[in-house]
């Protein structure tokens, strides 16, 4: 063939890789998005995909994911110019550099939402995408991997479309692979699949992924060791039965020693997976007790800040809400200290509310436990954050019921006292019905009632007649002779001087 006649191929060739990798570049900076775009870069693209040299359809590829990756819109016109098919139709048949770029694309259209993920399942990617998961090269299993994540992580239809497909006996076998990143992004899609139900999460854990994810969690990798917690949180939180199954593959007690980590979402991701197997049921919070998680829960919350201290803080109050000798457990360890810091110092209102729910869990149980909380001055801050203007109606509503819930089992007196004054009148029977209780079996406590001016502050209350509020006082008022009762009545004071009036006009 003459060179006359090669030499245009050659300089469309060259044009064309020239094209495909400036864009592919360009598509790197969001600022060029707009512009490629109304550019009509998309119809351009769409025929390089096709082209007879492997390189200009590999860039074709990673330009078009890298433009789907930047908007939803972008996606959406992915979908609309029919390039999906034409992505998946050339999956088994390429090279790898392909596969992985194709991969790619399927993964940064399905990102965005349930409709795209399902527009890029209806164009028949799940079928490839699996059969990638078998290639020998481990960068284009876990570019599959990473697709599969981004299509199951939207809907449990969608989720379940993944499992059909026969995904997870493989991404199983990945988890094994000696690669870090393809191990991590490998748990990442199994975590997806398994936070939508009970039946997809048994999916996982029939195909034998607990023993391997609960081998993985010592890795050195910090992102494994998230990816791997959070599957084990995702799987453990829909039913006893697989929190057991969790705990039988032996993640005690290395997954506290995860509390401790260096990297903090590592901490948070562990915290997580003990707060879901901890609200199961009781059997389970003991033997998790009995492993020491109190102790490094608490520790986790001294240590961890903002929305980090969450599952650890409700983590106390799952175990401290099954009886009182978990909860007398969470009190000799230590554990009302934080719970009361988060409860005062935490801006975050959701944390102040998991706050004010455990300590209420733990301090309902009996007078020992309630004691407790009444010498830290919990009630105290629970009311103020009850009437403080700016909390939120759940965070007041948990203040309100943690309140209740250990008022109404408190006999230590002096740390009721001071509500008295402070406590609305929804609160403050509560206070009193405990006075009322107990002042008739302590003759010393009835005496220091007088004596701390408590009797005095009762009889300063405008309760209705017929009221539990007016109920109680007049019971409590019975415990006393008129006459101290009558010393501290309003108007008691006008009724002397009438008195030493009368007397000097005698």
């Amino acid at each position: 063939m003459s060179r006359a006649v090669l030499q245009p191929f050659e300089v469309y060739q060259k044009a064309r890789v020239q094209f495909v990798q400036t864009v592919a570049e360009l598509a790197k900076r969001p600022q060029n998005i707009e512009a490629l775009q109304s550019a009509g870069v998309m119809s351009l693209l769409r025929p390089l995909l096709l082209d007879c040299v492997p390189s200009i359809q590999q860039s074709a590829a990673l330009a078009l994911g890298r433009l789907a990756k930047h908007s939803e819109d972008l996606a959406e016109a992915v979908v609309s110019n029919e390039i999906l098919p034409q992505l998946v139709s050339s999956l088994g048949e390429q090279n790898r550099f392909y596969k992985k770029a194709a991969a790619f694309v399927l993964r940064c259209v399905a990102k965005h939402s349930s409709t795209l993920a399902m527009a890029v399942v209806n164009s028949g990617a799940l079928e490839a995408l699996v059969q990638c998961l078998e290639e020998f090269d481990p960068s284009v299993k876990e570019a599959a991997a990473s697709a599969l994540r981004y299509i199951a992580k939207h809907t449990a239809d969608l989720a379940q479309a993944v499992v059909d497909a026969g995904a997870v006996p493989l991404l199983v076998l990945c988890i094994q692979e000696p690669e870090t990143t393809l191990k991590r992004v490998s748990a990442g899609a199994l975590s997806e699949i398994c936070k939508h139900s009970a039946e997809l999460a048994q999916n996982v854990v029939d195909a034998g992924a607990a023993p391997f994810l609960s081998a993985l969690i010592p890795h050195h990798d910090a992102e494994l060791k998230r990816s791997v917690c959070f599957c084990l949180a995702n799987i453990a939180k829909h039913t006893i039965d697989l929190a057991e199954a969790i705990v039988d593959v032996d993640i005690f007690p290395k997954i506290l020693y995860r509390l401790k980590d260096t990297d903090p979402g590592v901490r948070k991701a562990a915290a997580t997976c003990i707060r879901e197997i901890a609200r199961q049921s009781q059997d389970l919070a003991k033997m998790i007790c009995s492993a020491g998680a109190v102790v490094s829960i608490v520790d986790y919350i001294n240590e961890a800040k903002g929305d980090a201290r969450l599952p650890g803080i409700m983590t106390l109050g799952f175990i401290g809400a099954f009886d009182e000798a978990l909860a007398m457990g969470i009190i000799a360890a230590k554990g009302i200290a934080p719970l009361k810091d988060a409860l005062i110092k935490e801006p975050d209102q959701s944390v102040k509310s998991a706050s004010a729910w455990s300590l209420g869990m733990i301090g309902g149980h009996s007078a020992d436990h309630s004691r407790a909380m009444a010498e830290a001055d919990v009630p105290s801050h629970l009311l103020a954050v009850y009437k403080f203007p700016d909390s939120s109606e759940d965070l007041k509503k948990k203040s309100s019921q943690a309140l209740k819930s250990i008022l109404q089992m408190c006999t230590y007196l002096p740390a009721l006292e001071p509500l008295i004054s402070e406590a609305p009148p929804d609160i403050l029977q509560y206070v009193l019905h405990q006075f009322q209780k107990t002042l008739p079996n302590d003759n010393a406590a009835k005496k220091q009632f007088v004596l701390s001016e408590g009797l005095k502050k009762i009889q300063e209350i405008k309760a209705n007649p017929g009221s539990k509020l007016r109920q109680y006082i007049d019971e409590i008022n019975s415990y006393y002779p008129p006459e101290i009762i009558q010393y501290y009545s309003a108007g008691y004071e006008q009724q002397l001087l009438k008195k030493l009036d009368d007397y000097n006009a005698d």
